[in-house]
């Protein structure tokens, strides 16, 4: 009797086990590349994009992400650690994380899952982000039918072993130079143009080429969405779709404009995600790895990140979980301006935006995008073909407005201090920090930067960035 009592426990211990690992969700994770939040359809904007709109009438639309630093590798490997730029000090683009740094396969290996990342890396030492490396595809064709039978082989995988899985598809598409999508299906004619643009054929041209790509990158979420179904997983699988940072048209990467920092983020995950919601909550890309750890099972703790779980939020709660967003810009070791120091750092709440470029009266501020730009700012504009901002400078001079000389002198150039209120100006184009009505906003901004900039030692960011400036 004593024995066939034991017996039973038995069993219901393995029941009890196996139902766990089988209502563990899976992760899917697919992150585009330098596409702007607001151009996606979730958002309203210009893009055609029927499969992340399905993705948000089936999930959570994210209004408030943000990340730290608008350029690539910055952002993934806040996205894969859920640690800060100032943390890891993968601040300048194209750095690694400091020894000691941890991310999700450290974190979703223990409690049995397979963690892949498949494409684009950009991120380092691989002793920090330890995943599966399931190999890149190339920029020069379509890498769509090559990712969707490698995800499709991990994701079986994973299935037969039965292991629940957290898989990254790094798509290049968004990112230039243009190579994948239809143009044809966009009349650039037609394209509505936000107030911090200057109309000229190339930056239609360009963005025409770019929002092509945004469309095929949507093509992709559709079939790793086909997978899931193929495969019986769509319950039991928590997707993410992420636009990385901004685009690479002007004002946007490479700042710490709202264009630049914000990121567009859609989560489903059927009977927990409320479907077809919304949470306009401050966000940072730093809380993404966090969640997905509370998601599988694991507990976040404050010593392994510095973002926080905001799974209450994304079933359906909506709970304050951070006051600021904070972001920095580090010019240099870029293509083109190496040596160059122009650090800019930001604050955000969830209405006004602050940024402070202290060597604004030095220096100017620049990248590989405007380079020709800044050629032709100083020099006869040359005819024919030639990168956006640079025939932005060439209509201004002819033209001579008073805003298309305004943009152009923007280009380069920032005041030391700018405080924007978003939902008057969108765009951050109307800098009130001489404004009485605003002085107390622009104060406590301020103060809550600099504490911020205190805890990391960043008080003096000029001296931050010429640690990180490479010799040649």
């Amino acid at each position: 009797m004593q024995s066939l009592l034991s017996s039973c426990v038995l069993v219901l211990l393995a029941s009890s086990c196996l139902a766990a690992e089988t209502t563990r969700p899976n992760i899917l994770i697919l992150i585009g590349d330098d596409i702007d939040r607001d151009s996606l359809g979730p958002w309203g904007g210009q893009a055609h994009t029927p499969n992340l709109d399905q993705l948000a009438k089936d999930g959570m639309r994210l209004d408030g992400v943000y990340a730290n630093v608008a350029m690539c590798a910055p952002f993934r490997q806040e996205l894969y650690s859920g640690r800060t730029a100032w943390r890891t000090r993968a601040m300048p683009n194209h750095s690694k994380s400091v020894d000691g740094t941890r991310s999700l396969p450290h974190y979703l290996q223990p409690l049995g899952y397979r963690v892949g990342l498949l494409g684009k890396t950009h991120i380092g030492p691989k002793d920090a982000y330890p995943f599966d490396y399931l190999g890149d595809v190339s920029k020069k064709q379509d890498g769509n039918p090559e990712l969707v039978k490698r995800a499709k082989a991990y994701i079986t995988a994973a299935k037969d072993a039965g292991d629940p899985f957290c898989l990254v598809v790094a798509s290049h598409d968004g990112h230039g130079p243009y190579t994948t999508g239809n143009p044809s299906q966009y009349d650039k004619s037609s394209f509505e143009l936000e107030a911090d643009k200057i109309d000229t054929p190339a930056y239609r041209s360009e963005l025409q080429l770019h929002l092509a790509e945004v469309t095929n990158l949507d093509a992709l979420l559709g079939e790793l969405r086909g997978v899931l179904a193929d495969q019986q997983l769509t319950d039991n699988t928590l997707v993410l779709f992420c636009s990385e940072q901004g685009n690479a048209f002007p004002f946007a990467k490479w700042t710490c404009f709202n264009d630049g920092l914000t990121s567009g983020v859609v989560v489903a995950l059927p009977g927990k995600i409320p479907a077809g919601t919304s949470n306009s909550q401050l966000t940072w890309i730093a809380d993404v790895a966090p969640t997905l750890l509370e998601v599988a099972g694991g507990e976040a703790t404050a010593a392994s990140f510095d973002g926080k779980s905001q799974w209450p939020n994304w079933t359906g709660g909506n709970e304050k979980v951070h006051a600021y967003a904070y972001g920095a810009f580090t010019n240099c070791n870029i293509i083109g301006n190496r040596q160059r120091v122009y650090p800019i750092r930001s604050i955000r709440d969830d209405r006004f935006t602050l940024i402070w470029s202290p060597r604004h009266d030095e220096e100017i501020t620049s990248n590989v995008t405007l380079s020709e730009a800044l050629a032709w700012i100083e020099s006869e504009p040359k005819a024919g073909q030639a990168s956006t901002a640079a025939t932005w400078v060439r209509k201004a001079k002819r033209t001579k407005t008073e805003q298309d000389d305004a943009l152009v002198h923007r280009l380069h150039h920032r005041p030391e201090w700018a405080l924007y209120d978003r939902q008057a100006d969108p765009e951050e184009l109307t800098n009130l920090i001489d404004d009485p009505q605003h002085a107390q906003d622009a104060q406590r901004l301020k103060t809550e930067l600099k504490a911020w900039l205190g805890k990391w030692d960043d008080t003096d960011p000029v001296a931050t960035e010429r640690g990180f400036v490479k010799s040649k």
